[in-house]
Formats: structure tokens, sequence, C-alpha cells
């Protein structure tokens, strides 16, 4: 039997929530904060590994994910934007891991059915990019196999992956949920409490 392949998940989570005004990685949500709820979905998928992608306010948000078996990264350079908190993620693994998995660190409402969803899909017929989309749009989070990892590397500024996208083209897999969430992140106070008024403690 053909192994599964090896996905590593990286959470990004390193950013100044400059538009919230406060670290939302820290924000309550359901008995935990945000970022918890995020890395322990992660942890309850078939992930094999997870590393947290950490740079402003580091120093506070190292000591919610002590006991958690995460590796914890710190970026330096996280001021020069996501592409910088990818390349972080990526150092962190090693060569038994086959794709990555980059879970926005502000997206505590997608689960592990979801992650893993993906996860099967990158299995089922191995893709250099596997995306989820609802309702016709993409989402978070996104697959990229180890073919793709050099061309993160020689990424730059804040514009994330999205430009490999139209470089890979057709040879992109998408995968349907069943759920909203994966269009659901937090830039504002209003997305904050629009997720405690519509997504209350289960």
């Amino acid at each position: 039997m053909e192994a599964r392949p090896r996905v590593a998940g990286i959470v990004l989570a390193a950013g100044r929530s400059t538009r919230m005004g406060r670290p939302k990685q820290i924000l309550p949500f359901r008995g935990r904060t945000v970022l918890e709820c995020v890395v322990d979905n992660a942890l309850t998928s078939g992930l094999h590994r997870v590393v947290v992608v950490l740079g402003h306010e580091a120093e506070a948000v190292m000591p919610l994910l002590g006991h958690r078996r995460v590796t914890t990264v710190v970026n330096p350079v996280y001021r020069e934007g996501q592409s910088s908190s990818l390349k972080a993620g990526l150092g962190a693994l090693t060569a038994e891991t086959d794709a990555a998995l980059f879970l926005l660190g502000d997206q505590p409402l997608v689960t592990p059915d979801t992650i893993n969803l993906v996860i099967a899909a990158f299995a089922d017929s191995p893709s250099p990019i596997v995306i989820p989309t609802f309702e016709g749009h993409r989402g978070n989070p996104v697959l990229f196999g180890r073919e793709t990892f050099p061309r993160i590397e020689a990424l730059s500024g804040d514009h994330g992956a999205r430009g490999l996208f139209r470089e890979y083209g057709d040879d992109i897999r998408s995968i349907d949920v069943q759920t909203p969430a994966i269009h659901f992140d937090l830039d504002t106070e209003e997305d904050y409490l629009r997720l405690l008024r519509e997504f209350p403690a289960v």
C-alpha cells in the first residue's frame, strides 16, 4: 500500500493586526483564544505536524502554545509581509514533508474535517496546489506541494503565495467544501463581534 503523503500545517500568526487595533491572535473565543482554536483544529486533523509562525507580540502569544505539540518559529522580519512568514514556516520543515498546508491564525472556524478534505484531495490526486472552494469562491487553507517550495522561497512582500495560482493554472486542484468558514477571517473589530454573535460556544 502506498504511504499517504505527509502534510505539515503552517499556522501564520505573525501579523500586526493593524486593522483590528489589537492582537487578534489572543482574542477570546469559546473559552480559548482565536489562535488556540486554530492550532487545536490543526492538531486534531490528519496533519503530520504543526508549525506556528509568530512575529508581532510573539512574547505575549508564545505562552499560549507552550503545552501543545507544535513547532514555534518567530519570524524576525514579519514587517516585510506575509511572504516572510511563509518562508519562515517552510524553513522549519524537514525533507520528509510532502506538502505544506498554510492556515491563517485568524480563522478559528476552519475545522479538522475541512483540513482533512484538502489533505485527502492531495493524497487522491497529487497536484502542486490544492485550494478549498465554497459556492465557487476560493478560500483558505491552501495546500502547496513540495515542488512549489522553491517558488515560495522566491516570494517577497505582503502578497502571500497567490501569485503562484496564475503560474500553476490548470494544475491547481479545487475541492468543494460545505462551509463558508474558509472565507471568514478577522480583519476588523466588526468581524470579531460577528464571530462572537453568530458562532457562540457549542
